[in-house]
């Protein structure tokens, strides 16, 4: 499923239906494509701790599920929800509810890029110091066993970079696009979007990727790349609950 046709979801798709695989998209992941990265109990999963913080539960999810998660987790650690699953029971604590929009590739100009090359783990540190001066969002020291990631380098110095995210069947979230303060306004980001969404459609998959709701114009600038709004998202940081009574093993 290649360019922007394969991007026209059914009626529902659009409507939010629990089994696309965008909507519970984290659980997706971790059963699909990244399931060789999921942690397990019962049927909570989630990414080891240096990849990502994304927790995941089925949906619906019972009761015995977000026990099951806090105990995978441990008493008083944040976790990441996102959408479908972000809303926890009485007990968790939610420091944190951020509106999101997640947006789909309806007609990228998806090409490769001379100067953009693979970054492997020994360009982590030039990473991290990067996402650190720019924030694009969370860069774990293991987020790159997440996907493929692109950058360019100028002088040897790392200057920006895009790369690949969650990944549900069928869909790969494009992610941590980022330029050095120093050389923004030269196109680097949306080169590299455009190289990281060709590799996403040479595999048979297709490109997403979520912006919070409130930052206008980066939603603008991703419509004039080619995405398209599918639906309003949400994410929350939670802290699992610290009492034993809410705490149980799984069965």
């Amino acid at each position: 499923m290649t360019g922007p046709a394969a991007n026209l979801c059914s009626a529902d798709e659009r409507s939010g239906s629990p089994g696309h695989p965008l909507d519970n998209l984290v659980h997706k992941a971790l059963t699909g494509p990244h399931a060789h990265l999921a942690q397990r109990r019962g049927r909570a999963l989630r990414y080891p701790l240096d990849v990502a913080g994304y927790v995941a539960l089925p949906h619906p999810p019972a009761e015995r599920d977000w026990a099951d998660l806090a105990a995978l987790a441990g008493p008083g650690t944040l976790v990441a929800l996102a959408g479908i699953a972000n809303r926890p029971p009485i007990g968790w604590d939610v420091v944190s509810h951020n509106a999101g929009v997640q947006m789909i590739d309806h007609g990228l100009a998806a090409a490769p890029d001379a100067e953009a090359v693979r970054l492997t783990a020994a360009d982590v540190p030039d990473m991290l110091a990067l996402v650190a001066s720019t924030k694009p969002g969370p860069f774990l020291p293991r987020t790159i066993a997440m996907g493929t990631y692109l950058g360019i380098r100028s002088n040897g110095r790392l200057i920006a970079m895009a790369g690949e995210r969650l990944h549900p069947p069928g869909w790969t979230e494009i992610s941590a696009v980022c330029t050095a303060a120093d050389f923004r306004g030269r196109g680097l980001a949306t080169r590299l979007v455009h190289a990281i969404a060709h590799q996403i459609r040479q595999r048979g998959e297709t490109p997403f990727l979520h912006a919070a709701a409130s930052n206008t114009h980066a939603i603008r600038l991703y419509e004039r790349l080619g995405f398209q709004l599918r639906q309003r998202t949400d994410f929350a940081i939670a802290r699992v609950p610290t009492q034993p009574s809410i705490v149980q093993p799984h069965q």
